[in-house]
């Protein structure tokens, strides 16, 4: 890969574009150089589209607190034929993509049904100190492999969702009202894909026992919460079979080491467990997500720290 640009965006005029959208229309099919997007502290209104073959963009901003990329859209406001699948307010195809201190959100209110704040859809994507924001259906980890780390992660409903290969580090999960905070679709016993939740943290909105922690999208559904903070909003029993007694038979949801109020293993579903010391190595590492042990990607983030933030 050659060499590093950077490009800017600012609401003022005074970087290269107004728009992040313009941003990363400037960057060619094909792209081989990291492209860092230094994003200004705003508020940017407008839905963001990361085209396949648009490979190695960095969206960077100085703070998620300052700098929000947030839309409305939903599953039932758009192309019928898009559904929850087209409604995010970024959509990322570009394989190699990597955000630093930006906040995604999708501003529909609650009770507006699915309302994407981010899908990925692209290989070897890296999340850092990021915030998404939502209810239903918050983070859309679709498919390939992705790493965040030290992000927020907001919602209720199956607001962490998808059949990606996903490592979860250092996270705060919070649950904002009753539902589940995963929704994991392996199809097959024989896909790799999965989420593992790895030293994070999980908070509510003070009430106790309205929040599961997962229910299997697909029959494999498979899920590792471990090392990981549990408060009083977990329900005692865990997990939830999607109303489908055949899910418990396939479905592959454990835990590990995990603590706090919510993490009572003696009252969980008898079809969830605990992971033996001999069976959780491959998920407590960077390997779970780059088994080849090739992830310069997991690392650089933009060749060191932010530009825009020096």
């Amino acid at each position: 890969m050659s060499t590093s640009r950077m490009i800017s965006v600012a609401h003022d005029d005074s970087g290269d574009y107004c728009t992040v959208q313009d941003a990363v229309d400037s960057v060619p099919i094909g792209n081989t150089c990291r492209t860092v997007i230094c994003i200004s502290p705003g508020i940017y209104r407008q839905p963001v589209y990361v085209p396949k073959k648009k490979n190695f963009i960095t969206f960077a901003g100085i703070s998620p607190e300052t700098t929000v990329l947030t839309w409305n859209n939903t599953a039932k406001n758009i192309d019928h034929h898009q559904g929850t699948f087209g409604s995010g307010t970024v959509i990322v195809d570009g394989d190699d993509f990597i955000a630093e201190n930006i906040t995604f959100e999708n501003s529909a209110p609650q009770g507006s049904g699915q309302a994407v704040a981010i899908r990925v859809s692209a290989d070897r994507c890296a999340f850092y100190n990021c915030r998404f924001l939502g209810w239903q259906d918050t983070l859309y980890l679709h498919s390939k492999k992705q790493y965040l780390k030290d992000c927020y992660v907001e919602g209720s409903v199956d607001f962490i969702f998808g059949n990606s290969t996903a490592l979860l580090e250092h996270c705060h999960i919070h649950c904002k009202s009753p539902g589940y905070i995963t929704a994991q679709s392996r199809k097959s016993p024989r896909e790799s894909t999965g989420y593992v939740f790895l030293r994070c943290v999980i908070t509510g909105n003070g009430e106790s026992g309205y929040m599961y922690l997962g229910r299997p999208w697909r029959p494999f559904g498979r899920v590792v919460f471990a090392y990981t903070y549990m408060d009083v909003c977990i329900r005692n029993v865990g997990w939830h079979n999607w109303g489908k007694e055949d899910n418990e038979e396939s479905a592959c949801f454990y835990e590990y080491k995990c603590f706090g109020p919510g993490s009572c293993l003696s009252e969980r579903v008898t079809w969830s467990r605990e992971l033996k010391d001999d069976e959780v190595e491959n998920f407590l590492d960077h390997s779970f997500v780059d088994p080849d042990e090739d992830r310069p990607w997991l690392c650089p983030r933009t060749g060191g720290r932010t530009p825009c933030s020096a």
